[in-house]
């Protein structure tokens, strides 16, 4: 059941959006080589709790940490290790937050130090396909539309999509209908209606799209070892159109990076 939200239920989900994506910028200064992400997972609980807020993976599900730390072959669902980052690497950071009763869940894959051209190359075209899909997420389509554009781009470049993870809706519970797949078919799936509250999350590889989950029993890892990008938004629609609740504008502020990617998807002044 798609739970439609609020004007008022969107503002109160813009908070607890807004507070992972500042913790995602506080962390966007932290990473760097010789870093282990146990000690990142730290900040972030400390940085969550300290805003009167919980760490929305912490507990749940039996998830024992508040980030969910992807390197290199990771797709999603690392867990913090004390292993220090190295020169080169690449450290998909999953975050939520619960905040006035409702979830925040936001990703960003960030380099470590200089990364090789290729790398920085997925990177590139995995945020940009996130753009596509949230392009995509306005009143009159359905959700395969936005599964449609996210392959088709990634595709496009010869990349792998992944199927048996996907974006979802988002709320009061972490994960809410619908389901939102980064791969479909144009006009397939649920109608896209107002209110409607949902996280895109492309999971894209460098090699083929086939994962395998580790004996941890959480980390989802690419089956031939290449690296796996994942970028995600929290996006509302308003007025039937899109609207970021999440942004990268912290990170983006910590990393000294210049982007009017987000312009489109603005609330309103």
């Amino acid at each position: 059941m798609i739970h439609l939200k609020s004007p008022e239920e969107i503002e109160l989900m813009r908070q607890s959006a807004r507070l992972v994506s500042k913790t995602l910028g506080m962390l966007a200064k932290e990473v760097a080589p010789g870093v282990t992400t146990k000690s990142l997972d730290a900040l972030a609980e400390t940085f969550i709790r300290d805003h009167q807020a919980k760490p929305g993976f912490l507990g749940l599900y039996g998830c024992p940490s508040t980030l969910l730390t992807s390197v290199n072959e990771a797709v999603v669902h690392g867990l913090p290790t004390d292993q220090p980052l190295k020169e080169g690497d690449i450290v998909a950071i999953d975050c939520g937050v619960l905040q006035n009763g409702f979830y925040g869940d936001h990703a960003y894959t960030f380099e470590v130090g200089e990364v090789a051209p290729e790398v920085k190359k997925l990177l590139e075209v995995t945020k940009e396909s996130l753009y596509k899909g949230i392009e995509a997420f306005t009143v009159g389509h359905r959700i395969g539309d936005i599964g449609f554009a996210v392959q088709q781009y990634c595709e496009s470049h010869g990349y792998g999509v992944v199927r048996e993870l996907v974006g979802h809706g988002l709320g009061k519970s972490l994960h809410e209908d619908p389901e939102v797949p980064n791969y479909g078919r144009r006009g397939r799936g649920k109608k896209i209606l107002e209110g409607m509250t949902i996280a895109i999350e492309p999971m894209i590889n460098m090699g083929t799209h086939k994962v395998r989950q580790l004996e941890d029993g959480w980390t989802i890892v690419t089956q031939d070892k290449t690296p796996s990008a994942h970028f995600e938004h929290n996006v509302a629609i308003v007025q039937g159109k899109p609207q970021l609740l999440s942004t990268f504008d912290y990170v983006y502020a910590a990393l000294g990076i210049s982007s009017d990617e987000e312009d489109p998807y603005r609330s309103a002044p």
